[in-house]
């Protein structure tokens, strides 16, 4: 890697250095004008008056935005990697509307571009980047994956009990047509939400009802300890900024001089 190459990849996809938590704080600001900038043009009041404004400052944004794809996709040492990462595809939806915008014309095309431009709040994943505590998060996350997939299992056997048992008890003339409504109620019951529109009539049917929302207050609380547990696990490993160049994983800890998934060496 050159050297010029070396020192912007440690200032844009590292902060180590005081450049680079300039850099990822200046992108930060940036990102956070440009969600508020989308939010401010979906008010059809502010849109009217402030349009030329919206305007120009958001192809400011996108023009920052391409610069800054542009560069990651130079530094890197396997390009391909990092254009059909996850951030890669994040970076590249959050400025391609604004591009699509100047090959549509007309009034079907502007409905179109109306809809494209939403895809601009795609931008607001960028701000995962620039968290620290996104990589045990997302640890976390992984290797509670199978847990919690038994978890999701048990309420989905749970509802679909329920349901049936509810069809059984209430019948259509109170609304639970079939098992699969009766199971669409288990769902909005056992999850709290309780839109209304559908509820039991009979006695047996009311008590069944109140047990569900009971035990849907303790189903709560499983993924939320269990997502806690690996929370707490991984809380104690401190990680670094460092970004491997070989296969871009991050979240590595402070002394470690290879990357953990593919064994390249780290900057």
């Amino acid at each position: 890697m050159l050297p010029i190459k070396q020192r912007l990849y440690e200032v844009i996809f590292e902060a180590d250095t005081r450049i680079g938590k300039f850099f990822d704080l200046a992108l930060l600001i940036v990102i956070l004008l440009s969600i508020l900038f989308v939010m401010l043009e979906s008010v059809p009041s502010i849109e009217n008056k402030y349009h030329d404004f919206l305007k120009i400052a958001e192809w400011i944004i996108t023009i920052i935005f391409s610069l800054e794809y542009i560069i990651r996709i130079w530094i890197v040492r396997h390009p391909r990697k990092y254009i059909f990462s996850f951030y890669g595809v994040i970076d590249l939806l959050s400025v391609l509307p604004s591009y699509l915008a100047l090959f549509f014309a007309g009034t079907q095309g502007l409905m179109v571009i109306r809809a494209l431009r939403l895809l601009r709040i795609f931008r607001i994943l960028k701000l995962n980047r620039y968290l620290k505590e996104s990589a045990i998060i997302i640890r976390a996350l992984r290797e509670s994956r199978y847990k919690i997939s038994v978890f999701l299992f048990g309420v989905l056997t749970l509802v679909i009990i329920i349901g049936t048992v509810m069809y059984l008890v209430e019948g259509a003339e109170h609304g639970f047509t079939s098992i699969p409504r009766g199971i669409y109620w288990a769902v909005v019951t056992l999850t709290t939400v309780g839109y209304g529109d559908i509820s039991p009539v009979t006695s047996l049917g009311q008590f069944l009802a109140s047990m569900v929302m009971i035990i849907g207050y303790a189903i709560i609380a499983v993924p939320t300890g269990i997502v806690t547990a690996e929370l707490t696990k991984h809380n104690t490993k401190e990680t670094s900024t460092q970004v491997c160049p070989e296969c871009l994983s991050e979240g590595h800890n402070h002394d470690a001089k290879y990357c953990s998934e593919c064994g390249a060496k780290l900057n």
